[in-house]
């Protein structure tokens, strides 16, 4: 009897071995200065990265087309990529995840960036951040991803950023960098449904600014001075919560969505520009540009729980695990540096690895688990 309960614990503990540390992990980042985009690879159980795969995307062969948003469909059966250059303006390529062969392309606005699609409408929204054109408000382009047919454009704030769709749907939410608002945009109606000032000095509590006339705001006449250069957002996933990167106030802002009113505001390192709130609800993770560091944040405490440095000087992109165990950080590197994805471990709060990319490595976003 002895001998067979050793066995069964023996057993039982292998069992508990696997589950906990055979988890296989594949992401995708963008190598924004190579027209490259890495599908990594991150094996648990021997804590060791690497690219299993380097797609060449891009429609100039001779010039820099620079890859710069990522995302993967619900479903997980294809991946998009934002093609921030073009002539003039860039494009969106679809991708089949496993062959990662290209099955169509469309053109959207000036300097495409961040996307994802609505559950609830099936279609994917991005921003078009307008990085090179006048400083005058620019678009949401709205694009059916089956057929890659470009529905709409809804016009929104000035290079607009970091946009994320709500759990249900119905909601995208984005950032404009230049005019310090949080956006709100109702992915069936496809119109902007809300508005909310950033800024402490100019802000406005709750109060909807859908109506407020920003075709006025143009390169000569724009009347407001950034200071928290919002670079980023992303809905809590069971509360009515978002979080926002204030890139120039070194903040991370929280709003709620219900009371469309700024909750709590945190001091941070220097920079913040990308951030992800874990799948359980309990962390965010943001990256500080400005200093090459990763902060990993309690949203019950509203405390920084651990800083850590990135094995790189411009931290830029962040996607974390469905089990809320790892954060994929994309990290730039500076002039002809490679650049890479760290790799951390968000129960113990370390850097266990890191995988070497192409150059300005920028849009990750995380493909799928295997246990």
């Amino acid at each position: 009897m002895k001998k067979a309960s050793s066995i069964f614990l023996i057993s039982f503990a292998l069992l508990c071995n696997m589950n906990g540390f055979t988890q296989e992990y594949y992401l995708y980042v963008a190598a924004e200065s190579e027209d490259q985009v890495h599908l990594v690879h991150f094996d648990a159980e021997t804590g060791k990265g690497k690219i299993a795969k380097t797609i060449d995307v891009g429609r100039y062969p001779t010039e820099i087309d620079g890859p710069h948003g990522i995302s993967v469909s619900p479903d997980g059966e294809y991946w998009y990529v934002s093609i921030a250059h073009g002539n003039p303006y860039g494009m969106l390529a679809k991708y089949k995840t496993g062959t990662d062969e290209l099955v169509a392309t469309t053109d959207l606005g000036m300097f495409p960036a961040t996307m994802e699609i609505s559950e609830q409408t099936g279609l994917l929204y991005v921003v078009n951040f307008n990085l090179h054109g006048e400083m005058k408000p620019s678009t949401v382009s709205v694009v059916e991803p089956e057929s890659m047919f470009r529905l709409t454009d809804i016009e929104t704030g000035i290079m607009p950023h970091g946009s994320r769709i709500s759990p249900s749907g119905k909601h995208q939410y984005h950032v404009s960098m230049m005019t310090d608002e949080l956006i709100e945009v109702n992915t069936t109606s496809m119109e902007v449904s809300r508005r909310l000032k950033l800024s402490e000095s100019e802000s406005m509590g709750g109060m909807d600014h859908s109506s407020m006339d920003h075709s006025a705001m143009n390169h000569g006449d724009m009347k407001h001075k950034p200071v928290e250069k919002p670079t980023w957002a992303d809905p809590h996933p069971t509360k009515p919560f978002v979080y926002v990167a204030g890139n120039g106030s070194d903040e991370l802002i929280e709003i709620n969505t219900e009371t469309w009113e700024i909750t709590r505001r945190f001091e941070t390192g220097k920079a913040p520009y990308n951030l992800e709130v874990s799948p359980d609800g309990k962390l965010v993770v943001v990256s500080y540009k400005g200093e090459g560091s990763t902060g990993v944040w309690d949203i019950e405490s509203g405390k920084e729980l651990a800083k850590i440095a990135n094995t790189r000087r411009v931290s830029h992109g962040v996607t974390i695990s469905p089990d809320s165990k790892y954060a994929f950080i994309s990290v730039e590197g500076i002039g002809g540096e490679p650049g890479s994805v760290d790799i951390i471990n968000l129960e113990t709060n370390t850097l266990v690895d890191h995988v070497e990319t192409g150059k300005q490595a920028g849009g990750i976003y995380f493909w799928k688990q295997v246990n």
